[in-house]
C-alpha cells in the first residue's frame, strides 16, 4: 500500500509560516512596475522591506510611501497592514466560516493563539468582535480625519483619512501626507487629527480580547479578568507618566518652538502614545533630547497588549517582570497582583522574552554598526533596531541609507517582533521532548 507524505505543522509553525507567506506575496506585488507612480520596477529588496514592514505593522520604509507608490501599490500596502494588524489567522478563520467549513481544534488553537485568547469556544463571536469592532473604529476614525484632510487636500482627503485611520488602528505608522519623511508634523497642533489618531492607536494597542472583556463586564472593573485590568492600568500609567516626562524633557525642543502650553501638551501626549507602537510622529525624532530619546526607546521596547495590533515585549510581560522583581526583593513566595496570584513559570517566560528581545536588538545593532561604520551613528542604529523589533516604525532617517545586509537584519527584526519571540521559539523547538531524567541541583552566586 502506497504511503502518502503529510507535513504536519504545529500551531506556532503555522502562524510563523503564514506571516512569512503574506510577506513574500506582498513583495511580489510591490515589485511590479505599475505598483510605482513612475512605472519603473522597485528593487526587490526595497519591495521586500516594505512588504515586511507593512505585514509586521511597523512603518519603517526605504522609500516615501506617498510619492513612490501608485494607487495600486498603496492599496497593496494597506491590505498588508490590515492583514498584519488583525492577524493572519483572523482572515484564514473567516474564510472557514464563509465557505462553511467546520474548524477543528487545530484551527481554533491557532486563531486563539494569534488573538491572545485562552478560550477555545465561541470562535464565531470572537471573529465578529474583531471584524465589526475594527470596522467601527476605522470608519469612525476616517470620518473624523476627513474633516481636516478634505479641508487641506480636497476630495482625495477621504482616501487619505481612510488610509491613516487603518494605519493608526493597526499601529502601522505608514503615512501618505508626510513628504520627505516628515510624517504628521504639519498636524502637530491640530487636536482633531492628533487626538483621533491617538485614540485609534490606543484602541488597536489594547487588543481584541481586552475589548471583549470590557464589553462583557459592562465596564465594571470587578467583573473584568486580571489581564484586562493589568493592561488598562499599566497602559494608562505609562501614557500619563510619559506625557508628563515628554513635556518636561522636550519643553525647549526646536519642534515645540512657538507653541503655547496646550500645544506642547498635545505634542507630548502624542509622543507618549505613538511609540507604543504606531510610528507616526509630530515631533521629529532626530530632535529629541537625550532624555526624550531614551524614554522613546523604553516605550518602543514595552509596546502594547498581547493579542493586539501592537508589538514590543508587551504590557503584560512588563507588568509580570516588575511585580516579580518586587516579590523577590520583598522575599515573597508568590507573585501577587491585587487579589490574584500568578505562577512563577510565567515570570520565567516573561524574563526569557525580555532577555531574548534585548539580545536580538544588541546583536542587530552591533552588526549594523560593523556593516555601516561611515553611514550611521550608534544612537541612530539603536533607535532603528528597537523600532524594528518593537514593530513601531519611528525612524531618525537611517533606513533609506542602509545597505543590503543591514536592511535584511531589520527585516528579520520586524518579522521576529510581529510573530513574537515566544511563537518563534515554540515553532522551532515545540516538538522536542524533554528528558525524564533531572540533573542534580546546584547553585550560583548572583547579585
Amino acid at each position: 500500500m502506497k504511503k502518502t507524505f503529510k507535513l504536519k505543522l504545529s500551531v506556532w509553525q503555522f502562524l510563523a509560516l503564514g506571516y512569512f507567506t503574506v510577506i513574500m506575496l506582498g513583495s511580489v506585488l510591490l515589485v511590479l512596475p505599475f505598483a510605482t507612480k513612475d512605472g519603473t520596477s522597485t528593487g526587490y529588496l526595497n519591495a521586500l522591506f516594505v512588504s515586511a514592514s507593512a505585514t509586521c505593522v511597523t512603518g519603517l520604509t526605504p522609500v516615501d510611501t506617498g510619492t513612490h507608490w501608485s494607487l495600486f501599490g498603496q492599496i497593496v500596502i494597506l491590505l498588508l497592514i490590515q492583514t498584519g494588524g488583525l492577524g493572519f489567522m483572523s482572515f484564514v478563520s473567516s474564510l472557514f466560516l464563509i465557505f462553511r467549513h467546520k474548524m477543528g481544534l487545530y484551527e481554533r488553537k491557532a486563531l486563539m493563539s494569534a488573538a491572545g485568547s485562552r478560550k477555545y469556544e465561541g470562535l464565531t463571536p470572537l471573529l465578529k468582535r474583531i471584524f465589526i469592532g475594527t470596522a467601527i473604529f476605522e470608519v469612525a476614525g476616517a470620518a473624523l480625519l476627513s474633516i481636516s484632510f478634505c479641508r487641506d487636500y480636497g476630495g482625495i482627503g477621504v482616501y487619505y483619512a481612510l488610509w491613516h485611520s487603518v494605519s493608526a488602528f493597526c499601529n502601522a505608522g505608514f503615512d501618505l501626507v508626510g513628504v520627505g519623511g516628515t510624517s504628521l508634523q504639519a498636524y502637530a497642533t491640530d487636536p482633531l487629527v492628533t487626538l483621533t489618531l491617538s485614540g485609534l492607536i490606543i484602541m488597536g494597542g489594547l487588543g481584541f480580547c481586552v475589548w471583549g472583556d470590557v464589553i462583557e463586564a459592562k465596564c465594571n472593573p470587578k467583573k473584568m479578568q486580571l489581564n484586562t485590568k493589568v493592561v488598562l492600568f499599566v497602559s494608562l500609567l505609562l501614557t500619563v507618566i510619559s506625557t508628563a516626562l515628554f513635556l518636561l524633557f522636550e519643553w525647549r525642543n526646536p519642534s515645540y518652538r512657538g507653541y503655547n502650553f496646550g500645544q506642547k501638551l498635545l505634542c507630548s501626549f502624542f509622543n507618549a502614545v505613538s511609540p507604543r507602537t504606531a510610528g507616526f510622529f509630530t515631533t521629529d525624532p532626530s530632535t529629541l533630547s537625550d532624555s526624550g530619546y531614551l524614554l522613546t526607546l523604553i516605550l518602543m521596547f514595552i509596546g502594547g497588549s498581547s493579542g493586539s495590533t501592537a508589538g514590543g515585549i508587551k504590557v503584560g510581560t512588563f507588568a509580570v517582570i516588575i511585580m516579580g522583581m518586587i516579590g523577590v526583593f520583598r522575599g515573597h513566595r508568590d507573585i501577587n497582583m491585587g487579589k490574584k496570584r500568578i505562577e512563577y513559570s510565567l515570570l520565567s517566560q516573561a524574563l526569557a522574552i525580555f532577555a531574548a528581545c534585548l539580545m536580538l536588538i544588541m546583536i542587530a545593532a552591533l552588526a549594523i554598526c560593523a556593516i555601516e561604520p561611515d553611514k550611521a551613528l550608534f544612537n541612530e542604529v539603536l533607535f532603528e533596531c528597537v523600532s524594528a523589533m518593537g514593530t513601531v516604525g519611528l525612524s531618525q532617517g537611517l533606513t533609506p541609507r542602509l545597505t543590503v545586509a543591514s536592511k535584511i537584519i531589520l527585516i528579520l527584526l520586524m518579522y521576529a517582533g510581529r510573530v513574537g519571540i515566544l511563537t518563534l521559539a515554540l515553532a522551532v523547538g515545540e516538538k522536542r521532548s524533554a528528558s525524564g531524567v533531572r540533573k542534580p541541583v546546584d547553585s550560583l552566586l548572583i547579585g
